[in-house]
């Protein structure tokens, strides 16, 4: 296939060799590491076709641009380390004819722990992941990155990629950490926030999540994804409300 496999990385252990095993039909799969600490990079030094590439994270954007220069590859699968492509996708992709006016979306199957989650708007989730990298890139964004696909006609793929996107509560904890910071740094002073700002984001959050996207049929995983997204609301706009005032005294100084 004259695709490459790009995936970022940090401490991605837990995952990592599931989504690689499911990449033995590619022949080009670049894994860019940032600091992992916890054996993910001798997970991947294990698979002779992967190329770690070791280096910074400048944020998710800017992070996914770098990974992808050093694939072989004109067209780039970008994927996480906590998604397994399935084989029906694999079995697309090995046929399809790439047309360069197209970036191409799959279909995500997301799961907490082993239990696939059907509402909380994660049951049809679809993500732009297929590039031709000398036509388009990923924004510049620190947080909610996106490929640019301003004038591309957009296709959808068949088949689908598996998403363990939390395997414990302490999961959802570590990402609403490094989210909310991310975001934080993106927007101070560009963007205006406030602690009344912060709880009415939460609690929208929570009753979208849980009423309107009808979390409650998950169960006690919709419910943890609900409280997730209102925590992860609330400390956004905290934490940026905190750094826009840091910034305002730190110009009051001079």
């Amino acid at each position: 296939m004259n695709i490459s496999v790009v995936i970022i990385v940090k401490n991605g252990a837990k995952t990592m060799k599931k989504c690689l095993e499911a990449l033995k039909d590619f022949s080009d799969v670049v894994v860019y590491d940032n600091g992992s600490s916890d054996g993910t990079q001798d997970i991947i030094k294990s698979f002779a076709s992967v190329k770690l590439i070791e280096g910074e994270f400048f944020g998710f954007g800017p992070t996914k641009n770098k990974a992808s220069s050093y694939a072989k590859n004109s067209w780039i699968l970008n994927l996480d380390c906590d998604e397994v492509m399935e084989e029906n996708l694999n079995k697309t992709l090995k046929n399809i004819n790439l047309d360069e006016n197209c970036v191409y979306k799959i279909r995500l199957h997301n799961y907490y722990k082993k239990k696939r989650i059907r509402y909380c708007g994660w049951g049809l989730e679809y993500s732009t992941r297929l590039y031709n990298k000398n036509k388009t890139t990923f924004n510049d964004n620190l947080v909610h990155e996106k490929i640019i696909k301003t004038n591309f006609n957009i296709k959808t793929l068949e088949g689908n990629v598996k998403h363990y996107s939390y395997l414990s509560i302490s999961d959802f904890i570590q990402k609403l950490d490094i989210y909310s910071s991310l975001f934080a740094k993106e927007y101070a002073g560009k963007r205006k926030s406030s602690p009344f700002k912060a709880i009415s984001h939460s609690l929208f959050a929570f009753f979208r999540i849980f009423i309107l996207k009808k979390g409650f049929l998950d169960g006690f995983e919709g419910l943890l994804i609900s409280c997730s997204r209102s925590n992860t609301a609330f400390f956004k706009y905290m934490k940026l409300y905190e750094m826009n005032r840091e910034l305002k005294n730190a110009d009051n100084t001079y």
